[in-house]
Order: C-alpha cells, then sequence, then structure tokens
C-alpha cells in the first residue's frame, strides 16, 4: 500500500511541478543521461566558388574582406571565444534555480527485547520503518529562500502497546527565510549577474578589437599582394626596355658603328632586370600564398591553386582629396575605439565589487519562519491504552489508512508554529576588509590603465596621421620623379642618336626611370596601408568595410 502510495506522491508532484516554468522541459532527461558529444566538426570553407572567373579567383576588396570574415580561422576563434563569458551569464542566473530533492528508504530490524514491555509481548523485537520525503526549494532575487517539504514514514513493530501498528505518518512543512541586512534586496542579490553582464560586454568589445587587427592583418595582405604585382609589372616593363636596347646596340654591333667593347654593358643591364623580374615573381607568389591562407583557399584543395586576381585599383585618388584633422582624429578614436570602450566597461565591474564587498562586511541578520501540519493514521488498537488486562475481552482494532494521516495533515489540526531571528555579527572582519581594499585598488588600477590607454591611443593616431600626411607627399613627389625620369630618358635617347652621349647615360637613365615607376608604386600602396592604420586606431575600419561582428 505504502509502495503505491509512494508511486502515487511522485507522478501528483511531477505533474504539479511540471506547470511551473522553472520545471525543466519534458526533454530535460534525455538531454540530461544523453551521451555526451565530444565530436567537433568544422565546416568547410564557402563562397569561395562564387568568385572563380575563367579559372581564376578574381576578388575586390569587398569581396575579399567578406571571404575572410567567412572562412579565416583566426576570425572563427575569435568569435567562438565570445560564448564562454556568455554561459558566465548563465551560470549566475544559477542562483535562482529551485531544486527538488525525494528520497525514500527501508529498514528493518531485529534485535533482542530491551523493555519489560517488549518482553511481555514477544522474545524478539522487530521492527519495519520506510520513510518518504519530497522538498521543492528556491532562492529569489530578493534573497528570500523558501522550501515546501512534504514526508511521511511507514512503521510497524512487534511491540503489541503501540496504539498503531503498523503506523502511518505524513507531515507538510513550509519554510521562509530572508536577510534583513546583508544580501537584502534585489540589487545586492543581482550583483553577480550584473558583473556577468559587464563581463560579457567587455568581450564583445574585446572582440571587436581582435576583428579590427585581423582585419587590419587581412587588408594588408591585400595590398602586399598588389604592391607584388604593380611591382612585378614596373620590373617586366624595365626588362622590356633593357631588351629593345639590347637589340637596337646589337644592329649598331652588326653595322660596324659599335665598338664590339660596348655591348656588354647592355647585356649586363638586361640580365640584371632578369634577376629583378625572377625576385619579383617569387615575391608575388609568397604573397599570394599568405593571401590564400587569409582567406581560407589554402583549405579547399580545387581553389588553392587558381590564379588571383585582385580588381582594386592601386590608385587611391587625388591625395588632395584625403584630408584628416589631427584632432578630430583622436575625438573619433576616444569615442569609437573598442579598446577605450573595454576600459571603460571594465570600471563599471570595479564598481560593482566595491558593492559586492561593501555587503560583505555587513552583518548578518536573518528572519525564518515555519509552519508545519502533520498527520497519522494507521490501524489503532485500543487495548493497547492498558498495560494489564482488564478481563473484559479483547477489543476489535479500528482500520486505517493513508488517508487518515492526509486527512489530518491537510486539516491542518495539529500544526506547529516557528519564528526566529539569526544574528550573525563579525566581531573583526579581515576578509571583507582586504577584500573591499582589493576591491578600490582594482578599480584605481583600472582608471590609471584607461588613462594610460587614452594616452596611447592619441599618441597613435597622431604618429598615424602624420604618417599618412607623409606618404600623400611622398606620393606626390614620387609621381614628379617619374615624370622627370621619363623625359630624361627620352632626352638621352635622342642625344645618343646624335652621338652626343654614350650609352652608359641611356642606361642610368633607363634604371632611373625603373626606380621612379617603383617608388610611385610603392608611394600608393603606402597611402592605402597608412590610411588602413588610421581607420584602424579610430576604430572606424570596421565600418568603413560594411563589417558587421555578430
Amino acid at each position: 500500500m505504502l509502495f503505491r502510495t509512494f508511486i502515487t506522491g511522485i507522478l501528483l508532484t511531477a505533474g504539479a511541478l511540471a506547470q511551473m516554468s522553472s520545471f525543466p522541459k519534458p526533454n530535460y532527461f534525455r538531454e540530461t543521461f544523453q551521451k555526451a558529444q565530444t565530436r567537433v566538426q568544422l565546416r568547410d570553407p564557402v563562397k569561395l566558388k562564387d568568385f572563380v572567373v575563367d579559372g581564376k579567383l578574381e576578388l575586390s576588396l569587398k569581396h575579399y574582406l567578406e571571404l575572410v570574415m567567412a572562412n579565416n580561422t583566426d576570425v572563427q576563434i575569435q568569435l567562438i571565444s565570445l560564448e564562454v563569458p556568455k554561459n558566465a551569464i548563465q551560470m549566475a542566473f544559477g542562483a535562482w534555480d529551485p531544486t527538488a530533492r525525494t528520497s525514500f528508504s527501508t529498514t528493518r530490524s531485529t534485535s533482542l527485547p530491551s523493555s519489560a514491555l517488549d518482553a511481555r509481548t514477544t522474545g524478539v523485537a522487530k521492527s519495519l520503518t520506510q520513510p518518504y520525503s519530497l522538498s521543492y526549494s528556491q532562492t529569489l532575487e530578493s534573497g528570500t529562500n523558501y522550501s515546501v517539504t512534504f514526508s511521511g514514514a511507514k512503521s510497524s513493530q512487534s511491540n503489541g502497546f503501540n496504539f498503531y501498528n503498523p503506523s502511518l505518518t505524513s507531515g507538510l512543512n513550509f519554510s521562509v527565510t530572508q536577510p534583513l541586512i546583508r544580501n537584502r534586496g534585489v540589487y545586492v542579490n543581482k550583483l553577480p549577474l550584473m558583473s556577468a553582464q559587464s563581463s560579457y560586454k567587455i568581450s564583445e568589445f574585446n572582440l571587436t578589437s581582435q576583428i579590427l587587427g585581423l582585419v587590419n592583418i587581412a587588408e594588408n595582405a591585400y595590398w602586399n599582394v598588389i604592391s607584388a604585382r604593380e611591382t612585378l609589372l614596373v620590373q617586366e616593363k624595365a626588362r622590356d626596355v633593357a631588351s629593345e636596347y639590347l637589340k637596337y646596340m646589337q644592329q649598331q654591333l652588326d653595322l660596324g658603328a659599335l665598338s664590339p667593347l660596348d655591348i656588354f654593358n647592355p647585356k649586363q643591364r638586361l640580365a640584371a632586370a632578369e634577376v629583378a623580374v625572377s625576385q619579383a615573381k617569387f615575391n608575388l607568389a609568397q604573397t599570394e600564398d599568405v593571401l590564400r591562407h587569409q582567406l581560407g583557399a589554402d583549405l579547399d584543395p580545387q581553389v588553392r591553386m587558381l590564379p588571383i586576381v585582385l580588381t582594386e585599383p592601386v590608385d587611391p585618388g587625388p591625395a588632395e582629396a584625403i584630408t584628416k584633422d589631427r584632432e578630430q582624429e583622436v575625438a573619433k578614436a576616444l569615442n569609437l575605439n573598442p579598446a577605450i570602450k573595454a576600459n571603460v566597461q571594465r570600471l563599471d565591474v570595479d564598481d560593482l565589487a566595491i558593492q559586492s564587498a561593501k555587503n560583505g562586511l555587513l552583518p548578518s541578520l536573518s528572519f525564518n519562519a515555519q509552519y508545519s501540519a502533520s498527520g497519522r493514521g494507521g490501524i489503532y488498537y485500543p487495548s493497547a491504552s492498558s498495560l494489564l488486562s482488564s478481563g473484559g475481552g479483547a477489543v476489535e482494532p479500528i482500520p486505517g489508512g493513508i488517508a487518515d494521516a492526509l486527512g489530518q495533515m491537510f486539516g491542518f489540526g495539529y500544526p506547529t508554529y516557528q519564528a526566529g531571528l539569526v544574528l550573525t555579527l563579525p566581531i573583526r572582519s579581515r576578509v571583507a576588509s582586504a577584500n573591499m581594499a582589493n576591491a578600490v585598488v582594482q578599480k584605481k588600477s583600472d582608471s590609471l590603465a584607461l588613462r594610460n590607454q587614452q594616452q596611447n591611443i592619441r599618441l597613435n593616431i597622431l604618429n598615424a596621421v602624420t604618417a599618412l600626411e607623409g606618404a600623400k607627399e611622398q606620393l606626390k613627389l614620387a609621381i614628379i620623379q617619374k615624370g622627370f625620369a621619363d623625359k630624361n630618358l627620352d632626352a638621352e635617347n635622342q642625344k645618343y642618336k646624335l652621338g652626343t652621349e654614350t650609352n652608359q647615360n641611356v642606361l642610368q637613365a633607363q634604371q632611373d626611370l625603373a626606380t621612379a615607376e617603383l617608388s610611385v608604386v610603392t608611394s600608393q600602396i603606402a597611402v592605402r596601408t597608412r590610411l588602413l592604420s588610421l581607420l584602424t586606431q579610430t576604430g572606424e575600419l570596421l565600418d568603413e568595410r560594411g563589417i558587421v561582428v555578430k
């Protein structure tokens, strides 16, 4: 009978708790007891084949950065790192998770009689005890802890002088504990949650800062490929000029207008040009490998060997159109740079830590109240009320059961009330005092770190603006230098044909033109990369490139 009551109690309690929003979902047990999934499956690179045109991987800067954000392994590592502080928020909510507990045990014992009553009824004392309990408890956001406990037991003994044998008891207990000083109120009890939420914001800012750096590295890799490509074109052009000049000199030699000793200088110049072209080719191959790594093409066997065509123009446009005010850029950085935002948010965490330490200094005073009701049932033996037989004949036992015990319990006819206060007064709390001192020191340290970060950001912005202005000026001068080098080569060619100059001056003019053209390319790329560095320092790079971190 007790077993049926036990099963019924579990089913009724589970059904009641299932109606509560805090009770686990129907698939709770399946998710809890299923085998842990330790296998990690990594996603293959995506969207690469969307940009394959005529057997070549054709990429603009926008499309390239799109592939970097989708496939770059370093980016994926940074994105997944945000899950840890997110889980910390869920852990903070765990302080208010309810707990249900149930227990059942059975104890059967046989012993020698220990009293005259036991010896009078039987030579051996036997007993069977089967207690059962079911409790539900939860701590609320205000710090209030409440619990509801239902308990029951069945016991039977060989002692014939018990009124109830077997005896069925039940009890219902309600208890509440409310902190009155320490841990009192919603704000104090939510401090760990608010700290976890602030830490999550810090992690978001740190993630943005890391993504800024990775995008900066990726875009530099893009411009490095363009620089290597343009350098190769300049070197090939210089080689072609040297080759044409050698052909012209060979014709002069064949006609007898040139000394055989003068042919070696053009040949040496062509050989040097061939060496420069070879070096430029290998440098281009290396930068392209870096580019493939950045966008994840090295993970796809069908794409990794495709030639790369970058469509972004190397010319940044008129240098006069790129104007940056130093103080305005500093103001932007102080407002937008995620590293600054992370340090500001860290001060909020420090304030919460100080409040938590202040709470730890307070004495602990709690109010507790308890109410319980009980009931008893079972087979009642009226004759057990007398130790000696009256000789009037045996009195028939009165049957009873669990219904009697539950009826008395829910009738609340036998209540028990309890209320009290518990005061814990720390005479000397060194740990709490040290925690408060550490919290204050930490905030001061973070405040100084914020100031240092602001100073460093300002210095970096000023350096970046200066570097950008210098790159713009160098580009202007490089263009002027190229124009003069081009005119000088034409002049040297004309003078050589007129016989007023040697071929050495022509070769030098060719070298000067190649150097000037290479200087223009280098200066154009420098303007691009200096502007990229400035956008990274101010924190505008992601917005400028249309990148949203989710």
